[in-house]
C-alpha cells in the first residue's frame, strides 16, 4: 500500500472512532499504534492489505448486520497482535483493545461486544461457530482470502509460509496440510449466503491445489 493509501485508512479510522464519540485527537494515536503493528517487517499477510481487503468484503455485505461500525472497529484490532510462534495472538488483540480505547472513552459495552469479536476469528478446530451476524459478517470477510482469485490465493499462500520462516519445511507442510484439510472438512467454509454462493467453489479449488502443492 502506498504511503497515500496509509493515510487515508488512517483518515478512515478517525471517521469511525468519531461515531463512539472518540475525537480526533484522541483516535490518531491508537492508529498510530496499529498501523505500526500491521507494518511491522514480519508481517507478509496479516499486514494494511489484509485489513483493507477486509474493508471492501466488509463494505459489500454490509446489509448483513446493523452494527456495521463495530465490525469495522473489530477488523483494525483482530490481527493487532501477530506472532507466528504464539497461540494467543486473539485474546492478546483483544486486550490490546481494551488497553487503547478504554482510555479514550470507548463504552464498556463496545470493548465486551470487541473482545468477543476478536476472539471469533480463531478458526480453530475447536473455535465455535460465529455466534451472531456481527461476528459471522468478520469471520467471513477474515477467510474471504481463501476464495480469491488463483493469483491472489497462491500470492497469500506464499506469504504465509514467509510468516512462518522459522518453520524447517517438512514440519511446514505437515502443519500447513492439517490447516487445510480441517477447512476442507467443513460443510462450508462462509456462513453468510452472499459470500458462500461467491466464493465456496473457488475456495475449496484453492485449498486443494495448495493441499497438492505441499504433498508434491
Amino acid at each position: 500500500m502506498t504511503e497515500s493509501d496509509v493515510e487515508e485508512m488512517k483518515r478512515g479510522g478517525v471517521r469511525l472512532l468519531e461515531q463512539f464519540r472518540v475525537a480526533p485527537e484522541d483516535a490518531m494515536p491508537v492508529l498510530d499504534v496499529l498501523v505500526a503493528a500491521y507494518r511491522a517487517p514480519d508481517r507478509r499477510y496479516h499486514n494494511l492489505q489484509h485489513l483493507d481487503e477486509m474493508f471492501r468484503v466488509v463494505g459489500r455485505l454490509a446489509g448483513i448486520t446493523d452494527d456495521l461500525r463495530s465490525v469495522q472497529l473489530a477488523i483494525w484490532f483482530h490481527d493487532a497482535v501477530y506472532d507466528s510462534r504464539a497461540k494467543d495472538n486473539e485474546s492478546r488483540s483483544a486486550d490490546l483493545a481494551v488497553q487503547l480505547l478504554g482510555p479514550i472513552g470507548v463504552p464498556r459495552a463496545e470493548l465486551e461486544k470487541q473482545i468477543r469479536l476478536i476472539l471469533a476469528t480463531r478458526h480453530g478446530v475447536d473455535s465455535p461457530p460465529a455466534a451472531d451476524r456481527e461476528a459471522t459478517l468478520l469471520v467471513d470477510a477474515d477467510l474471504a482470502i481463501l476464495g480469491a482469485a488463483t493469483d491472489r490465493y497462491r500470492e497469500y499462500a506464499a506469504a504465509i509460509r514467509e510468516e512462518y520462516a522459522w518453520v524447517p519445511d517438512a514440519e511446514y507442510a505437515t502443519g500447513r496440510t492439517a490447516v487445510l484439510e480441517h477447512f476442507l472438512s467443513r460443510p462450508r467454509l462462509f456462513t453468510s449466503e452472499a459470500l458462500h454462493a461467491e466464493c465456496d467453489d473457488r475456495a475449496r479449488m484453492n485449498l486443494r491445489h495448495e493441499l497438492a502443492s505441499l504433498r508434491g
